[in-house]
């Protein structure tokens, strides 16, 4: 590893290298306050790929946001719920959604008072997912909604408000303020799990909801592949960079099971997300196969765990709910 700083120092300086990571032969070196440089970072890039056992090298330019005092945040209070934990990836397509479904679901089959709330406000799934896609929130007062409670969880979703073909055009403050107020103003009830369908990535949107929800901890969700990987990395350092702690990482899609000889293929690569995890000294939660009949059911709006609770896919999911509740326990 000295080597490669040794290497980065000659391109950019020391001041400005704020993390180098080396996982299995992926170089990732994090930059930041330092002007994108092209020219300098492709020239670094070629440097060492001429290491010995280097497979490939990324470089991350990044900008320190003027840090505001925690005790000046205004943090979204929940008296009922017990724990708050959030889903997220660090791109979308890597089935982060599906898994938050199903994991809430695991979570009540372990007996746990569960509820679910889809923060994934550009892309809201949930009322297709859990069965009340085009069916409008109750309310009995007039000021709080009621949840769906579907399969055993209680959910809400701004996507029940909307048409499903509506795109929502919103900045930041006006979509963070859309999620702080269904949060509220919904009659959640005693809940021992709350979780929570980030949006993909690392923006505005996720920064505020981690600095005005006391999470519980954060799971990241990836596949096994190297460019899911690598935005993986850029997920677990925000969450710990806003001090919030990340209950471990999930391999999505981690491999292809025959029906017909159970041979496995490994079509987006094999342990990558697990590699990736011990590199960074997090939790690796667990594998979950690639397998239609988890796409076909969340598309039906009855999820893996909840139309096959035998299944051994369901297994795969309550055994990582089980993980994390011992986490939650300490």
């Amino acid at each position: 590893m000295s080597n490669i700083q040794e290497i980065a120092e000659k391109y950019f300086s020391k001041d400005h290298i704020e993390n180098i990571q080396n996982l299995n032969g992926r170089v990732i070196i994090t930059l930041i306050d330092t002007p994108e440089n092209i020219q300098k970072s492709e020239a670094l890039k070629k440097e060492l790929l001429n290491i010995e056992n280097i497979e490939k090298a990324t470089i991350i330019f990044t900008r320190q946001k003027i840090k505001q005092n925690n005790s000046e945040l205004e943090k979204w209070h929940f008296k009922n719920i017990k724990h708050i934990i959030g889903v997220a990836s660090g791109k979308g397509g890597v089935g982060k959604s599906t898994t938050a479904v199903n994991l809430a679901l695991a979570f009540a089959n372990l007996g746990q008072k569960t509820a679910i709330f889809d923060a994934d406000i550009y892309g809201p799934s949930l009322p297709t997912m859990l069965s009340f896609e085009n069916t409008p929130p109750v309310s009995y007062d007039g000021k709080t909604f009621e949840p769906f409670n579907n399969f055993g969880i209680k959910a809400m979703s701004i996507g029940s408000l909307i048409e499903r073909d509506t795109p929502l055009i919103w900045r930041g403050a006006k979509a963070c303020g859309a999620i702080e107020q269904m949060l509220k103003e919904t009659n959640w009830g005693d809940i021992d799990i709350m979780v929570i369908d980030m949006p993909p990535g690392t923006g505005d949107i996720q920064i505020t909801l981690s600095q005005h929800i006391d999470f519980s901890g954060a799971v990241i969700v990836s596949t096994p592949q190297e460019i899911a990987l690598i935005d993986a990395v850029k997920g677990v350092n925000m969450f710990e960079k806003i001090d919030v702690p990340i209950l471990g990482i999930i391999q999505n899609m981690s491999c292809y099971i025959c029906p017909h000889c159970n041979e496995k293929v490994y079509i987006f690569g094999e342990n990558g997300a697990k590699n990736t995890a011990q590199q960074l000294g997090v939790k690796f939660l667990g594998d979950v196969p690639l397998d239609i009949s988890i796409r076909q059911n969340a598309d039906n709006g009855s999820p893996i765990v909840a139309a096959e609770p035998d299944s051994l896919l369901t297994k795969a999911y309550e055994d990582i709910a089980t993980k994390i509740l011992e986490m939650l326990k300490k």
